[in-house]
C-alpha cells in the first residue's frame, strides 16, 4: 500500500511535526480543549473524560487508540487509570513522537486499518476517535473491532456526520449505525452535535487570540487552517445542525452477544 494515497496522509504527517514543535499549537490545545492532545479535531477534555467509565477499575487493562496521532490521549487515559495503552497511526511522525512520549506500558505501532492486527479478545476498551472514515471496508473492520475486544469490553466511537462522512437523518441512520444494526450489535449513542458547535466556536476565538504567536513561529498556514476549520460555526446552530452531526456510539460486546444468542 502506497501510505500517500490514503486520505490525509502527507496533511498528517506535516501536522505532527508541527505540533511537536509550535508552542502556539500547544496553548491552541489548551486554551480551546482544556489540554494538548495536540487534537486536530473535534472533542474537548469533557468529551474524552466520557471514555473513563468504560475503563475497568482492575489490575491489567489494556486500551486500544485506532488511530492514536502521538499517543497525547491515551497518555492521559493511562494517567487516569494506569491502564496499559496500545495505539496505531499510519504517520509515521506521529508514531515516533507516541514513543518518545510514552516509553512505560505502551506499545505503539505503525500501520494502516485493514492491514494491521492483534489477537482475539486482548482489549478492555477500543476508542476510535474521528477514525472510522479510514477504514477501506468499514464492515469488515467493525468484525474486526469485536474480535479484538474482549467478551465484556466496550467500544467507543466518536463519528462526525457532514465532511468527510454524508449528513444523514439522525444516529440510528449514520453509515456506522447502519453497519451496527445489520450485525445485531446494539448500540448506545449520545448527540454531541450542540456541544461541537459550541467548541467550534470556542476553537475560533482562541485561534484569532493567538494570531499574532502562530505568526512569530512562521506557522502562518496553520494559523489560516484552524481558523478554516471553524468556518461552520460562523451560521447560526439552526443551520449548523441541518449540514452537520456529531454522535458518541458506545458498543458493550457482552450485551451485543447476549442479543445474538
Amino acid at each position: 500500500m502506497n501510505l500517500e494515497d490514503l486520505l490525509f496522509y502527507n496533511e498528517y504527517e506535516q501536522f505532527y511535526l508541527m505540533s511537536k514543535g509550535s508552542n502556539a499549537f500547544k496553548h491552541f490545545c489548551e486554551k480551546a480543549f482544556g489540554r494538548d492532545f495536540s487534537q486536530d479535531g473535534f472533542s474537548d477534555v469533557s468529551q474524552v473524560d466520557r471514555i473513563l467509565p468504560y475503563i475497568p477499575k482492575k489490575n491489567e487493562v489494556h486500551i486500544l487508540d485506532i488511530g492514536c496521532g502521538n499517543g497525547k490521549m491515551l497518555g492521559y487515559l493511562q494517567q487516569k487509570t494506569n491502564a496499559f495503552i496500545h495505539g496505531f497511526d499510519y504517520s509515521e511522525n506521529a508514531i515516533n513522537t507516541a514513543r518518545e512520549l510514552f516509553k512505560g506500558k505502551s506499545d505503539f505501532r505503525q500501520g494502516c486499518i485493514g492491514e494491521i492486527d492483534y489477537p482475539e479478545e486482548k482489549f478492555d476498551v477500543i476508542v476510535s476517535m474521528d477514525t472510522m472514515y479510514f477504514a477501506p471496508n468499514m464492515s469488515v473492520f467493525v468484525d474486526q473491532i469485536m474480535k479484538w475486544l474482549k467478551k465484556d469490553g466496550f467500544f467507543i466511537a466518536f463519528y462526525q456526520e457532514g465532511d468527510v462522512m454524508p449528513k444523514t437523518q439522525n444516529e440510528t441512520t449514520s453509515v456506522l449505525a447502519k453497519l451496527l444494526l445489520e450485525k445485531n450489535i446494539s448500540f448506545d449513542c449520545i448527540d454531541i452535535t450542540k456541544e461541537s458547535y459550541e467548541l467550534l466556536l470556542k476553537k475560533r476565538e482562541v485561534a484569532i487570540s493567538l494570531e499574532k504567536e502562530f505568526e512569530e513561529e512562521g506557522n502562518r498556514d496553520w494559523f489560516d487552517m484552524l481558523v478554516a476549520q471553524t468556518d461552520y460555526c460562523i451560521k447560526s446552530y439552526e443551520e449548523y445542525s441541518k449540514e452537520m452531526a456529531r454522535y458518541i456510539y458506545v458498543i458493550n460486546k457482552a450485551n451485543s452477544m447476549r442479543e445474538t444468542e
